[in-house]
């Protein structure tokens, strides 16, 4: 299986990418759209969502009912990602070990937590003059 997304840039720094029948604008600067780093970071926490939903039902803690995640991302001196961090809340009552198997299970089970991984990086081919 492969996942496609087109992204298509007319000028500046924001580009549409469509993504089945979606369309998301992201901005590199930030000042049309969420910028790039943003946008990796909601995917981040979005992903996050239903490993932790799964993970509270396979660790026997049931469901978390409300949940709310506070992505963070540090940046270095060149604006680029160093670190992140979540803060999670949930609606359900866990303990310290059942948060800790939840979140461990999560991880196991969050895609964008596994592609960040540091030798994943894209292919590149470079097409010139194709319009």
């Amino acid at each position: 299986m492969t996942k496609e997304v087109t992204t298509v840039s007319e000028e500046g720094y924001t580009a549409e990418n469509q993504i089945r029948d979606f369309e998301v604008t992201i901005d590199a600067t930030g000042e049309e759209a969420p910028d790039t780093l943003e946008s990796l970071l909601a995917a981040y926490g979005s992903c996050y969502v239903p490993a932790l939903r799964v993970g509270g039902e396979q660790r026997d803690v049931g469901d978390l009912g409300r949940i709310e995640i506070d992505v963070s991302g540090d940046l270095n001196d060149d604006d680029k990602l160093s670190a992140v961090e979540f803060t999670v809340k949930t609606e359900a009552e866990m303990d310290d070990g059942q948060a800790e198997q939840v979140v461990e299970r999560a991880d196991e089970l969050c895609k964008v937590h596994d592609a960040l991984k540091t030798d994943l990086e894209a292919d590149v081919t470079v097409e010139s003059g194709a319009f």
